[in-house]
């Protein structure tokens, strides 16, 4: 079972989420079983951040002087999912979500589905240095978002 714990740095994030806990954990049990790690218990955190916060972040970790959309930074390089398991943090900048400002609140919602679950297959290991590994991420990104899409709108 996936527990996620949510927290929040910027205020805007409010005005589209009402109530961020329950979304991220909708998008969860929407998962296909395969990454709902039914029997275990995997934690990880989510950060909704901005991109003042987020160009902090990628400077210092990722020596990358600029805002950008996610970050996530899996525990272990290694993910082994035992009975408790902590996979690490996300960190999702509201400002390249929110982009048109024009949006309507689906297609808002849609893309902090999509981005979330990006940085969700990257604590599980999954990364797109590598072209083969781009597409085998690109696969089960949209696999899951399909699964997510059909259960939630």
């Amino acid at each position: 079972m996936i527990s996620v714990n949510v927290f929040s740095e910027e205020k805007a994030w409010s005005k589209k989420l009402k109530n961020k806990d329950i979304f991220f954990k909708k998008i969860c049990k929407a998962f296909p079983k395969k990454y709902k790690f039914l029997n275990k218990k995997v934690t990880f955190t989510v950060l909704l951040s901005n991109n003042k916060n987020i160009k902090k972040l990628n400077k210092v970790f990722r020596k990358k002087n600029k805002s950008t959309d996610i970050l996530s930074f899996p525990l272990d390089e290694k993910i082994k999912i035992s009975k408790n398991t902590y996979l690490g943090d996300i960190i999702i900048s509201y400002n390249y979500l929110d982009k048109p400002r024009s949006q309507n609140l689906k297609l808002f919602k849609e893309k902090v589905i999509k981005i979330f679950i990006h940085g969700f297959l990257h604590l599980l290991g999954f990364n797109h240095i590598k072209k083969n590994d781009y597409s085998k991420m690109l696969r089960v990104e949209n696999l899951l978002f399909k699964s997510v899409k059909s259960k939630i709108n």
